[in-house]
């Protein structure tokens, strides 16, 4: 995009498609290792923090959630809070994934519904989904966008800021946060990119970083003039295989991903009778090249098996998957496809190699 120009102007640009509604305002909001909001390096801005925050914190980056599991599974890390998350269905090596939780001394899971992660839980905090609670959600384009409460919360659910404070309070850390808007008033306090965000500016059609003062309109194009580090700088990047390859054992590659009717892990859309009445069962997707040799007919049950384990599920004979491979959703629990990719990290992303497990199928 740079060599080509396509960067700057509008309708150019890198627009990444990630797995879920507000991951962008995750990242914003610092849900990484290695940064805290707006993208300040741990090392670089941690004083700042501490200040604010008035507490101590820590000098180095943290872990991946993946990174952190390794460390439970070898009895290294005690306890994990995780929130509006399902390991169980949406990270790679169940099993392994199993194994680590179980071996925590006290795991809370916060959520708006059971899951395969939540049984495995010492305490479940039941939580406000979007429409129980006020707060916003920020698109792949950077547009913060406000969401209002259409409804309120069943029974105990709370929305997580709330259990959030109290937790803090309870460990002796200052929240006395009244609302979410006083919340983002302490978030434009501390990140140059939301400074002149707040609630009242964000109307129905919400602002887009940066937006570095109350007078500021927002940035509907990024690198228009410059670039934030000044120059552009290009910089070859090393190719590294996957570390799985098919071979004589397992001859196809599998990859694993969505449908179009259900959402991640399934938490919500499979309790949607409209959508999951389109897509009620798992199937695998085989190219009919590699489905004949096999015997495989379209709507047969399966066995589909990697060096993790196996699952079955029924086969769709179509010319939709290159011959060589094959395609597996990860929305259902009764044929979790993720049982069956390796914990492999790409070292620059730190993601799971989720599109390439050897793997091999049979009919069942």
């Amino acid at each position: 995009m740079l060599a080509t120009g396509n960067i700057g102007r509008e309708g150019t640009g890198l627009y990444p498609l990630p797995g879920h509604q507000n991951a962008q305002g995750a990242c914003d909001m610092g849900a990484l290792p290695d940064f805290y909001c707006g993208y300040q390096k741990v090392a670089q801005a941690r004083r700042k923090f501490e200040q604010a925050w008035q507490i101590e914190l820590p000098d180095e980056p943290g872990l991946t959630a993946l990174e952190m599991l390794a460390l439970a599974e070898d009895g290294r890390l005690k306890g994990l809070f995780i929130v509006g998350e399902d390991p169980m269905m949406s990270y790679p090596d169940s099993f392994r994934i199993k194994k680590a939780l179980e071996a925590l001394e006290f795991l809370v899971v916060c959520d708006i519904f059971p899951t395969q992660t939540s049984e495995l839980a010492d305490v479940v905090l039941p939580a406000a989904s979007f429409a129980e609670k006020v707060g916003t959600i920020t698109s792949a384009e950077r547009r913060i966008q406000l969401i209002r409460q259409a409804v309120k919360a069943p029974g105990e659910a709370r929305a997580e800021w709330e259990i959030f404070s109290d937790l803090l309070h309870r460990l002796g850390v200052r929240a006395d946060y009244a609302s979410p808007a006083e919340i983002m008033e302490e978030i434009a306090s501390l990140t140059p990119q939301y400074g002149g965000i707040s609630y009242d500016r964000l109307g129905a059609c919400g602002l887009q970083w940066p937006c570095h003062s109350r007078d500021h309109p927002g940035t509907a194009v990024l690198h228009v003039e410059k670039f934030s580090i000044g120059r552009a700088r290009f910089r070859a990047v090393e190719h590294r295989e996957p570390v799985e390859a098919a071979d004589d054992e397992y001859p196809l590659i599998l990859t694993t991903g969505r449908s179009l009717y259900h959402f991640h892990t399934g938490t919500m859309t499979r309790r949607t009778s409209l959508l999951d009445r389109e897509v009620p069962l798992p199937a695998v997707e085989i190219n009919p090249e590699d489905a004949s040799p096999l015997g495989i007919r379209n709507g047969q049950q399966v066995i589909v098996e990697t060096r993790r384990g196996s699952i079955s599920l029924e086969a769709r004979v179509t010319e939709g998957v290159l011959k060589g491979c094959i395609f597996a959703p990860f929305h259902f629990s009764e044929a979790a496809a993720n049982v069956l990719v390796a914990q492999a990290l790409d070292q620059g992303s730190k993601m799971p190699e989720f599109k390439v497990s050897a793997a091999r199928i049979r009919r069942a």
